[in-house]
């Protein structure tokens, strides 16, 4: 019989290990919560929710049930009814409303501005900090630099609008980088729509400065959104469009084959993805450009083979995702903690996937660690596959332990 694992897996983070259990405290919580003496919530009801048929919960009792679990009821399993609008719905609204002009106040600023002096020696500048900013993601995460990249972009472009001939498309091509680093952060962070208009910001930069290589480069970047959103057609599309250019530089070629490995990943194509894959590794240590942008490939221990066993992970090759892993991991420095950690939610998922509960338990113990510290929602999509994946386990000690792990993930999420 089919059960709504949802709100199981819900009142197991915060504690609940039975229905009763659950019943009895959801039962405290809102006579607390409504000052009301009478709320109460049975074991068989609690034991309903949790069957195929949940029902729906009265208003007050889906408000208790968000305040102690922290998810509205459609978000717990249970079907919405024609008309139901959440509480806070309005407040949403707003904050919708806010958090779209905070994403697009750097880009979008009315012009023309006073005209003035623009020193060729900018473009240097804006591009010397660049690889202090790739190196502050790799360590901080995104929600720290977010705030700051985004002024400088603000910055580059005001001076963009006054600079003339060589100057102006020099600060282009570096506002480019910026706003590719800003759609990264936001796409690591987990706004994807902040991310997909960041990268289209990438994309009119690239074409306004007329340069072939950051074309590619933007277009490799909306693969990656694409990549995220599971829409494995779109990342090939792209990426195609990318590699049908003879004269695209090795870099641009390696990123473009390597995305096109995930894209062929979320068709099912194995062998694909080890060919693309291969390819970009006969073409790597032909990578001697100065570029200051898109240099991950260069920068990242095993670049290739962390690509190949996302690209595992995904079909569901377990023992061969988690043997690659095992060796990935053994060259990336504890220095890279965000992408460290994202790696190590991977084996863990791989793990699992192989018939290894207990190790994907263990290694997701740091990971853990590092979710919290480092805001990363990627990272907490990661641990939230493992979770899916070790389902198998999740009456047993093992996947006891892994809810309590993870516990602090989710209540920051």
């Amino acid at each position: 019989m089919r059960r709504n694992d949802a709100l199981r897996a819900a009142r197991l983070r915060v504690g609940w290990r039975t229905m009763e259990a659950a019943a009895a405290a959801l039962t405290r919580h809102g006579r607390q919560l409504l000052d009301d003496a009478h709320f109460n919530v049975s074991s068989r009801t609690w034991r309903r929710w949790e069957g195929p048929e949940p029902g729906w919960p009265l208003e007050e009792t889906a408000l208790v049930l968000h305040d102690a679990l922290g998810k509205w009821p459609e978000d717990l399993g249970f079907t919405a009814p024609p008309g139901w609008i959440r509480p806070e719905h309005h407040d949403e609204t707003r904050m919708q409303t806010a958090g779209f002009l905070a994403v697009t106040a750097a880009a979008l600023v009315p012009g023309p501005n006073a005209t003035q002096h623009v020193d060729p020696g900018l473009v240097d500048y804006f591009q010397s900090q660049l690889e202090g900013h790739y190196r502050a993601d790799m360590l901080l995460g995104p929600h720290d630099l977010i705030g700051t990249l985004g002024p400088q972009y603000q910055l580059i472009d005001k001076l963009t609008r006054s600079a003339t001939g060589e100057t102006r498309r020099g600060l282009l091509r570096v506002g480019a980088a910026y706003a590719a680093l800003v759609g990264w952060l936001y796409q690591d962070a987990g706004d994807l729509g902040a991310a997909t208009f960041w990268r289209g910001i990438t994309q009119e930069i690239a074409l306004r400065a007329r340069d072939p290589y950051l074309i590619g480069y933007a277009m490799v970047n909306s693969a990656q959104v694409r990549t995220d959103l599971g829409d494995g057609a779109g990342v090939v599309d792209l990426c195609v469009a990318v590699l049908g250019d003879d004269q695209v530089v090795p870099k641009i070629r390696v990123m473009a084959m390597q995305q096109q490995a995930h894209g062929a990943s979320l068709l099912r194509d194995r062998n694909a993805v080890d060919r693309l894959i291969d390819e970009a590794g006969r073409i790597l240590p032909r990578v001697d450009d100065d570029l200051p942008w898109g240099n991950a490939c260069r920068r990242t221990p095993g670049y290739l083979e962390v690509q190949r066993a996302t690209c595992y992970g995904r079909l569901g090759l377990g023992a061969e995702a988690s043997d690659l892993w095992s060796q990935v991991l053994d060259v990336v420095p504890a220095t890279a903690r965000r992408d460290r950690g994202v790696y190590m939610a991977r084996h863990a998922t791989a793990a699992a996937a192989a018939r290894e509960p207990e190790q994907a338990v263990e290694i997701a113990r740091d990971v853990a660690v590092i979710a919290v510290e480092t805001g990363s929602a990627r990272m907490r999509r990661e641990l939230a596959t493992l979770e899916r994946v070790m389902r198998p386990w999740q009456d047993a000690p093992v996947g006891r332990d892994l809810a309590e792990i993870l516990a602090p993930v989710t209540e920051g999420s």
